[in-house]
C-alpha cells in the first residue's frame, strides 16, 4: 500500500473532512435503543461459562460482535510490549477467530509453530490451540492430519479456519478433516480419558481428548471444497453444522449434490437429527458460512447460508423424522446476477455469518478471497414475514410466459429471453444496500459501493459495521431507510482488504486489515478516528473482548492487550 497516501488520508479523516464522511439524513431519535450487549450477557449467563467470557465466534448465538468491556486499550505496541499482557506464536497461517471461556482461550491456525514434540514444524496439522487466558501458556492442541485426497479438501497450511463453542468442560468444533467433534476443555491435565471416544492416536498433557466423533464425509458423503469451515453453535442440546460441501478442482463438477449441507446433531452424544440438502445442484463454490441461532416471532430459527447465495431458516428441531423444517428461504442475490468462473461474475455465494440484531437479519454477501473483488450486497431481512416454508426474496423469477422458473445455478433469469424478475408480494426484505450517492453527483465511486465481503456485521445503538474485500469500511443506520435503501453515515478508505469483521465495545469499534493494521473508530454516526496500529503481521481474524482483555491474532501471534 501506499504509506504516504494512507498517512494522508488518514490525517484528513480524523479530522473529519472526507467528503464520504456525509452523514445523509439527521440523527435519529433519542429513544432508548436495543442493547445487544445486555441481550449477549444474559444468553452468556444461561451457559455455563464465566460472566464476561466470550464463548464462541461472535460471543453469542445471535452472532453479534459487542461484548462488555472497561478500559479497552486504544493504545498498545507489540514491539516494545506497551499494554501487551502476553503473545503466544500461533502456526504461520491464522484464520480462526479467539474463542474465550473458564479461563482458556482458543484459537484455529496451523502447525507451523510445532508445540507438540510428535508433530514438528515440518507436519502439516489443523491445529486447535488452547492456552492459559491469564499468562498465555500453551496447554493442548487437537491435532488434524491432512487428507489424503489433498488440497482440493484440505488446502495446505490453511490450518483450522473456524472458532470452537465451549460450554463447561465441552468443546465443539469442525475439524479440517470435515469432523465434527466434541472435546474434553481439559485435555488430559485432568489424567482421564473422557467419553465414549478412547482411541485418540496420542494422549499426552499436549493433546486433546476427544469425547466424541462424527466424520461428515465418511458418515455422509459430503465434499468439502478446500476446507471445511463452520464455527457451529448450539440451540438447547441442537449442534447446528454447516457442511461445506461444494465442488471439485474443477470448479464445475459438484461430487455429492445430495449430500446434507446442513445438519444438526445431538451435542452430547453426537447422533444425527437431521440433514437438509437445499442448496443441492446449485452450489456455487464451497459452502463457509457459520450457522446463527435466535427466538424470533416467537419460532426458535436456525439460520444457514448457503452456497447457492440463499439464506434460510429452519426449526432447529427439524421434522421429527430425520429431514429439516424450512421455515423461509431468501435469496442474496439480485435475479440477474450471473455467476463466471474465477469470481469474474456478479452473483456471489454467502461467507458471512447472519446477525440478528432486535429481531432483524442482517447479512452479506461475498466470494472466496482468491477471487477478487467485486459487487456486493448486504440485506437487513424480516425473519417473522412468513413462517411457512416460502420464497420471501424481494423478487421471484418468471419466464417470458410470466410462469415461475425454478432456482438456477448459474443466473435466476435471462432478460435476453425475455425472463424478468418481478416484486414478491411476500418479501421480507427490509432494505438493500449495495452503493449510494454520497455527493449527489448521480454516479457511484469506488468509496460508494459496497464490494463483495467475508465480513460479518457488528450493530450497536442502531449502528451497523461492516468491511468489505476491496478495503471500505462502512457505516450505516440498521434501522432507518427510505424505498428499501438504507441511511448511509460514511465510508472509509482502508487501502487494504479486509478479511475480518468489526468489533464494537466500550463505544469504540476496531477492524483489523491485511497491511496489520487495527483502525479503531469512536461509534457515532460521524466519522471519528481515535487511532491505528499496526499488529506486524497480517490481520485475517475478528478482534474480540472478554474480561476486560482485547484479544487480537495476527497470521503468526495471538497476542492479549489490557492494562497489565
Amino acid at each position: 500500500m501506499n504509506s504516504m497516501r494512507k498517512l494522508l488520508v488518514f490525517a484528513l479523516s480524523a479530522i473529519a473532512v472526507s467528503v464520504f464522511a456525509i452523514r445523509l439524513l439527521p440523527a435519529g431519535s433519542q429513544e432508548k435503543k436495543y442493547d445487544p450487549t445486555a441481550a449477549a450477557l444474559e444468553a452468556i449467563s444461561k451457559m455455563d461459562v464465566g460472566q464476561h467470557d466470550w464463548p464462541m465466534w461472535g460471543g453469542w448465538p445471535s452472532r453479534n460482535n459487542t461484548p462488555e468491556g472497561k478500559n479497552i486499550p486504544t493504545e498498545w505496541d507489540v514491539e516494545s510490549g506497551e499494554n501487551i499482557k502476553w503473545a503466544a506464536p500461533l502456526g504461520s497461517q491464522t484464520y480462526g477467530n479467539p474463542v474465550v471461556a473458564n479461563g482458556k482461550v482458543y484459537v484455529g491456525t496451523n502447525n507451523a509453530h510445532g508445540y507438540v514434540k510428535a508433530f514438528p514444524p515440518s507436519v502439516d496439522l489443523g491445529c486447535l490451540l488452547c492456552f492459559d487466558e491469564k499468562t498465555g501458556k500453551f496447554l493442548w492442541q487437537h491435532s488434524n492430519r491432512k487428507l489424503a485426497a489433498g488440497r482440493v479438501v484440505d488446502w495446505p497450511l490453511q490450518g483450522i479456519c473456524d472458532a470452537p463453542y465451549v460450554d463447561g468442560e465441552r468443546l465443539w468444533y469442525v475439524s479440517s478433516r470435515g469432523e465434527v467433534l466434541c472435546l474434553d476443555t481439559e485435555g488430559f491435565h485432568d489424567d482421564e480419558n473422557d467419553g465414549a471416544y478412547t482411541s485418540e492416536p496420542l494422549a499426552s498433557k499436549d493433546d486433546a481428548d476427544v469425547i466424541w466423533l462424527f466424520d461428515m464425509m465418511g458418515e455422509l458423503g459430503t465434499f468439502q471444497h478446500n476446507m471445511c469451515s463452520c464455527s457451529v453453535v448450539c440451540a438447547g442440546d441442537v449442534l447446528l453444522v454447516n457442511t461445506s460441501n461444494g465442488v471439485d478442482a474443477g470448479h464445475i463438477n459438484l461430487p455429492s449434490p445430495n449430500a446434507p449441507s446442513f445438519l444438526a446433531l445431538d451435542r452430547n452424544t453426537g447422533k444425527l437429527l437431521w440433514t437438509d440438502n437445499s442448496p443441492g445442484t446449485n452450489i456455487l463454490h464451497g459452502q463457509w458460512s457459520s450457522p446463527t441461532y435466535a427466538v424470533l416471532g416467537g419460532q426458535s430459527q436456525a439460520l444457514f447460508a448457503g452456497g447457492d447465495g440463499w439464506l434460510r431458516s429452519f426449526d432447529p428441531q427439524g421434522d421429527g423424522k430425520g429431514g429439516s423444517k424450512l421455515l423461509w428461504k431468501f435469496d442474496c442475490n439480485p435475479k440477474e446476477t450471473k455467476w463466471i468462473l474465477g469470481g469474474r461474475g456478479t452473483r456471489n455465494n454467502i461467507i458471512a455469518t447472519p446477525v440478528v440484531y432486535d429481531g432483524l437479519v442482517y447479512v452479506a454477501v461475498g466470494q472466496d478471497p482468491e477471487h477478487g473483488e467485486g459487487d456486493g450486497h448486504l440485506w437487513c431481512i424480516d425473519p417473522t414475514k412468513k413462517l411457512d416454508g416460502g420464497d420471501v426474496s424481494p423478487t421471484l423469477a418468471v419466464g417470458a410466459d410470466g410462469k415461475p422458473i425454478p432456482h438456477r445455478r448459474l443466473q435466476a433469469i435471462d432478460p435476453s429471453a425475455g425472463e424478468k424478475a418481478v416484486p414478491n408480494p411476500d418479501s421480507a426484505m427490509v432494505w438493500h444496500y449495495d452503493k449510494f450517492d454520497a455527493n449527489s453527483d448521480s454516479k457511484f465511486d469506488f468509496e460508494e459501493t459496497l464490494h463483495r465481503s467475508c465480513g460479518t456485521v457488528a450493530i450497536k445503538n442502531d449502528l451497523l459495521y461492516i468491511a468489505d474485500f476491496s478495503g471500505l469500511f462502512h457505516c450505516l443506520d440498521a434501522k432507518q431507510h427510505t424505498d428499501g435503501k438504507p441511511v448511509v453515515h460514511w465510508t472509509y478508505d482502508m487501502f487494504a482488504a479486509a478479511w475480518g469483521s468489526p468489533l464494537i465495545v466500550e463505544g469504540k469499534v476496531y477492524i483489523g486489515d491485511e497491511d496489520g493494521d487495527i483502525t479503531i473508530f469512536e461509534l457515532s454516526e460521524d466519522m471519528k478516528i481515535i487511532g491505528e496500529l499496526n499488529m506486524e503481521n497480517s490481520v485475517y481474524s475478528t478482534p474480540v473482548v472478554a474480561n476486560d482483555t482485547l484479544f487480537i491474532s495476527n497470521k503468526n501471534t495471538l497476542f492479549a492487550i489490557g492494562a497489565k
